[in-house]
């Protein structure tokens, strides 16, 4: 299957929610699972930039109308993914957590180091890699309900975004092997690089908010935490042989993933007048009933 294969790619409004209630640890009153997705929260916005930038650089020289009209609703959904995660993260910040300082070193990694020392085809690589990750972490999402114990709320925005991931996985990895024709040694780098960067932000964030937190027993919550990551049935060994396949020289982003729930979300989504929160449960109550 290659890029002519694909979902449409639906430039949606980002939905609105009221966080001023929702609970510190909103996931299942975990510590661990909450502030890593909070974690990731924070990484969002100047990520979502950061994407739209090394797609940019590359746009003017795309003469194929349909990936330029993908390229076009990619950008509008990304947009869209900054500015919601960024009313979330002010929701953060009520909580003593230092997101502008996180930001702004976010920030000056990626475009001060990454966009002004690495070469445009490598960051549209290192691109093609996160929005390879986002997507398999999306149909993760979706596929084992693991979000059973999760404020409605952020259950829902994390399904709307995943959905989004999902629309516009190809894109990236589309410019950069017709476009950039980028080669394969630059893609397994850039995927290596990101695979290894990615969690280590998260992670150095998470340990700044189990220190705002005044989290006890840290050992014991980042020993259980990384069990429910890495450990057998975690989240990631379930998503590995997906990961792998980034590697294999003839992969594709549409050689793989369940679209069944995608399906779901989406038409109950359309259906139920675009409420999210709505949605989300749909997908939620389909997951356990066929469990």
């Amino acid at each position: 299957m290659d890029g002519s294969h694909h979902q449409a790619i639906v430039p949606r409004k980002g939905p609105q929610f009221s966080w001023q209630d929702v609970p510190r640890y909103w996931f299942g009153g975990d510590p661990f699972r909450t502030r890593f997705f909070d974690a990731m929260s924070l990484l969002f916005p100047e990520g979502e930039k950061f994407f739209i930038a090394c797609v940019r650089d590359y746009r003017d020289r795309i003469t194929d109308p349909e990936l330029q009209a993908q390229v076009k609703d990619f950008m509008y959904q990304e947009g869209q993914h900054g500015m919601v995660h960024t009313a979330f993260n002010n929701h953060l910040k009520s909580q003593g957590i230092a997101v502008d300082h996180i930001l702004e070193r976010q920030k000056h990694i990626m475009f001060n180091v990454f966009r002004k020392r690495l070469s445009k085809r490598f960051t549209l690589g290192q691109t093609a890699a996160a929005e390879h990750m986002t997507a398999l972490m999306a149909h993760g999402f979706f596929s084992n309900g693991m979000f059973a114990d999760a404020d409605p709320r952020v259950r829902a925005m994390y399904a709307w975004h995943a959905v989004e991931e999902i629309e516009h996985k190809a894109v990236a990895f589309d410019v950069y092997t017709k476009i950039a024709r980028g080669g394969y040694f630059t893609r397994a780098l850039s995927m290596f690089q990101v695979s290894l960067s990615f969690p280590l932000h998260v992670f150095m964030i998470m340990r700044h908010m189990f220190k705002v937190d005044g989290v006890k027993n840290r050992l014991r919550v980042w020993a259980k935490g990384l069990w429910w990551l890495y450990g057998p049935g975690g989240l990631y060994p379930r998503l590995l042989r997906h990961y792998l396949a980034y590697y294999r020289p003839g992969f594709h982003p549409w050689q793989q993933g369940d679209l069944d729930t995608y399906a779901l979300w989406r038409n109950a989504y359309e259906q139920g007048g675009d409420d999210a929160i709505a949605a989300a449960d749909a997908v939620l109550a389909q997951t356990a009933a066929a469990a």
